[in-house]
């Protein structure tokens, strides 16, 4: 049991059944194939993963989650990022925050594909600096909130169902406390969506969106008014808060793995694993065949050196992962652990790209090749959702160093 709660003969399971279900149907060829002609996984596709119940979040056992993920993103990461923008965000938001009638509604059909949502957040004027970026509003209007503004890089909005849409709902309150989160219907007159064609991710597009006197009823707001940055934050659940308590220190660390930017950042590790883990398989399976000189280039000092330093990242970036995740699950805090586990996934993903697009010289830099697209992929996943360089800064100020932004 090398993480708190692990079940290694049930989790084996669980590795052993994606794997197949990768191998029968994302086969290099379909990945590459959507690559160049998709901006979204087909139909097809996004009826099989349903099947094998990849849009279900088990809150009971998080390892089987975290073993979904990186199988499938080893796989192809642009279907993984589909299932968790369109499908884990919107579950997060209803699931944490939605009320019964709003969980009934809309969780079941997620949790079956049949739905689907994404998170939109970052804004023109920022991404990092989200609390001060935002601008777009939502004014109260009898039965009805009026949204206006602008929205960026919003993850899988031109295939959404619902936009999970946060707005200032009280300009004249301190910024912190004048967030609110709706579900907005994509199909809500004043709502426009435009793909941004972007350098890698190909199979799952990212747009803008614009709100027009969007008109979203009151039902539609997702917990409580004015609370949203709480909870994406701190992981509040709009519960009002109780007195402390001896074990404030655990509760604290529950409270926040539960933050949605927390969950982000774990995803966004387990994507860059995933991308890490792919050129790491094909950069170790040519160097074995590749001949020169008489003799597999596996020989080579200088090429084993950059397979194990492969090798070595990918296991701290997976111990991070896991490791953030079985001390949320014992009770204790984890958000400094996400970020970190962000950092190393992410810098994985870039030397494993990087050293694997050497190791295959010549043939790494053609289209026929899947190392190209694995280095295309990795270039997101050091800047978004969080640049690195940022994520540091969150961590010196979580190590007690004075804020520096």
């Amino acid at each position: 049991m090398p993480y708190y709660g692990w079940d290694e003969k049930y989790l084996s399971l669980v590795r052993q059944t994606i794997r197949e279900f990768c191998k029968k149907e994302l086969t290099r060829e379909y990945v590459r194939w959507m690559d160049e002609n998709c901006d979204f996984p087909p139909d097809d596709l996004w009826k099989k993963l349903g099947e094998i119940d990849a849009f279900q979040w088990d809150f009971t056992n998080p390892y089987a989650n975290l073993i979904i993920q990186e199988e499938l993103a080893t796989a192809s990461a642009a279907v993984m990022i589909a299932i968790g923008a369109s499908v884990h965000f919107g579950m997060g938001f209803i699931a944490m925050i939605g009320n019964p009638s709003q969980q009934a509604k809309y969780l079941p059909r997620l949790m079956k594909g049949e739905l689907k949502m994404c998170m939109a957040l970052t804004e023109p004027t920022g991404g990092t600096d989200i609390l001060n970026a935002l601008q777009t509003t939502a004014v109260e209007d009898g039965d009805y909130y009026v949204l206006n503004g602008q929205k960026v890089f919003i993850t899988a909005a031109h295939v959404a169902d619902y936009l999970i849409t946060i707005a200032i709902t009280d300009p004249e309150a301190p910024k912190k406390d004048s967030w609110s989160v709706f579900i907005v219907d994509a199909k809500t007159p004043g709502i426009t969506v435009r793909k941004i064609p972007k350098l890698g991710i190909h199979a799952c597009a990212c747009n803008e969106i614009f709100y027009d006197n969007v008109r979203v009823h009151k039902d539609n707001m997702l917990g409580r008014k004015n609370k949203a940055y709480q909870f994406l934050v701190a992981g509040e659940r709009g519960k009002e808060k109780k007195a402390p308590s001896s074990d404030d220190k655990r509760k604290k660390g529950n409270n926040a793995m539960v933050a949605l930017f927390n969950m982000e950042r774990v995803s966004t590790a387990i994507l860059s694993l995933g991308i890490a883990n792919a050129a790491y398989q094909d950069a170790l399976a040519y160097a074995k065949q590749r001949m020169a000189f008489g003799r597999p280039i596996g020989q080579f000092q200088i090429i084993q050196h950059y397979l194990v330093e492969m090798a070595i990242q990918i296991e701290n970036a997976r111990n991070m992962i896991y490791g953030s995740i079985s001390r949320s699950l014992a009770g204790y805090e984890s958000a400094k652990q996400a970020q970190m586990a962000k950092i190393v996934a992410a810098r994985a993903s870039e030397y494993c790209a990087i050293k694997g697009m050497e190791i295959l010289g010549g043939y790494g830099y053609t289209m026929e090749y899947d190392m190209q697209r694995y280095f295309r992929d990795y270039k997101q996943m050091v800047f978004a959702p969080i640049t690195d360089e940022m994520a540091i800064n969150v961590i010196a100020h979580m190590l007690g160093l004075p804020k520096s932004y």
